[in-house]
């Protein structure tokens, strides 16, 4: 049974930093998937994140369109094209007005390089207090 314990402990730390960044077909990599707010107050008003998209194959990239599934997360990202080596943003903004309660919102992200959209989420626990 320790063993096992163990294994499973190793594999568990060897898959963290695979957590930390997302590559998509060797084509684009981004810093992470979720964003974890961790716990915050409605009365601080919105929050916001950046997830940032590297092109790391050989052509030109664009992010096409980023759907979000709900009308409290607003979002802003990179129009331009993103060269071979280069970067981009996906800017979200949670309006964090419909709390208290645990949130997990869902950014759908359509690039030119590849055939399936990316999906992203933002998550965290709204809470009322002083």
């Amino acid at each position: 049974m320790k063993k096992f314990i163990v294994i499973l402990c190793l594999c568990l730390l060897a898959a963290l930093p695979a957590a930390a960044q997302k590559d998509f077909s060797g084509l684009v990599r981004l810093d992470r998937t979720v964003h974890d707010f961790g716990k915050i107050n409605t009365k601080d008003g919105a929050v916001s994140c950046t997830f940032e998209v590297t092109n790391t194959g050989s052509e030109v990239m664009n992010i096409f369109a980023v759907v979000t599934t709900c009308g409290c997360t607003s979002v802003k990202w990179t129009r331009t094209d993103i060269a071979p080596g280069g970067k981009g943003t996906i800017d979200v903004t949670y309006s964090n007005d419909e709390g208290p309660y645990p949130f997990d919102k869902t950014l759908t992200v359509y690039l030119s390089c590849l055939d399936k959209p990316v999906i992203l989420h933002i998550k965290g626990t709204a809470y009322s207090g002083k």
